[in-house]
């Protein structure tokens, strides 16, 4: 079943809730499971959530992945993505209207100063989008100096590093913020541990998603701790629910099951949660609200089902919740 509905562009968060008068944590957050729909605000979580239940969190930190370039004298950004094991760099190029998809193998590009960017070969054969890229200087020192967040055309201002930060935040890698965090507060978490709910740590740096392209999620480094598998292990024997903390999460966990079990995994990931590949062990998910025809709508469908989903996104239309990174959260739950 595909997800229907329309967005309006106004729906689109411009700023970050702290921008429009609000705290982290005082977002909308739409609840939805097979039992219905209920609209409330994310400081009412623990309202949703069993004492047993684990949360199952990313501490991918974000980079400033976002780096002004030059190409044949012309302005473009540059997209850092993904660092690979080789030295090189998955890129995007960008102008103010989206991807650039004229790259050339052996294309040099100007970053700050002196250093350059050399385009290697795209990363799948035949599209034009992402390319393997090697860089004159170190990427993560250029980002230090050089870089900012990336953002796209419904965030019309530059907002610093800390606002694309989320409180799990450990590790910097991820070129996109792992948003679906962004509402906890240590004040949040505390409240919630209080209670009896679990948390648990796990890593997957992110990759571009390119808005403008509903394209399947790439390749992505993640770490599945042992302790995590474990605990995960020890929830579901006891009849606890795994919610998993963003798509991102969702996808680190579902990558380390085998013969239904979690494992302590690490390394790349290539998996792709749809109606075709399920979700096996995450019960539910903390998520913010995607475009249609986004690829995580799949994911999303993998673990609450199609109609929970489908009733969910009406009802976000219907009642005007924010969407994208600095938008409202849902909490989709398969029982």
């Amino acid at each position: 079943m595909n997800i229907r509905f329309d967005l309006p562009p106004e729906l689109s968060a411009s700023a970050p809730p702290e921008a429009r008068g609000l705290s982290r944590d005082e977002v909308r957050l739409l609840v939805a499971s097979p039992a219905g729909v209920h609209h409330t605000a994310f400081t009412s979580l623990g309202a949703h959530l069993r004492p047993g239940d684990l949360l199952v969190v990313n501490t991918s930190g974000t980079l400033p992945a976002a780096v002004d370039a030059r190409r044949a004298g012309h302005p473009i950004v540059v997209h850092f993505a993904t660092p690979l094991d080789d030295g090189a760099w998955i890129v995007e190029l960008r102008a103010p209207g989206g991807p650039l998809l004229d790259g050339r193998p052996g294309e040099r590009l100007s970053l700050a100063g002196d250093a350059s960017l050399t385009l290697l070969a795209p990363v799948v054969p035949g599209e034009a989008r992402l390319w393997r890229a090697s860089s004159s200087v170190d990427v993560l020192s250029l980002l230090e100096e050089a870089g900012r967040p990336i953002r796209y055309g419904y965030v019309p201002r530059a907002w610093p590093l800390s606002d694309y930060q989320t409180v799990f935040a450990r590790e910097p890698g991820s070129a996109e913020m792992p948003s679906a965090a962004r509402p906890f507060t240590p004040e949040l978490v505390t409240g919630l541990v209080a209670d009896g709910v679990l948390f648990a740590p796990l890593l997957l740096h992110t990759g571009v998603s390119s808005p403008e392209a509903a394209e399947p999620p790439q390749a992505e480094r993640y770490r599945v701790p042992p302790t995590t598998a474990a605990l995960v292990s020890w929830v579901r024997a006891r009849g606890g629910r795994v919610i998993a903390v963003g798509t991102t999460a969702a996808r680190a966990l579902e990558s380390a099951v085998s013969d239904g079990e979690v494992r302590a995994a690490s390394g790349w990931t290539d998996l792709v949660l749809g109606p075709d590949r399920p979700a096996r062990v995450v019960d539910g998910i903390i998520t913010g609200l995607h475009a249609p025809e986004a690829s995580h709508l799949l994911l999303l469908e993998s673990v609450a089902g199609a109609e929970v989903l489908q009733r969910a996104y009406a009802a976000a239309v219907e009642e005007r919740y924010l969407w994208h990174e600095f938008g409202d959260v849902s909490l989709l739950l398969r029982h």
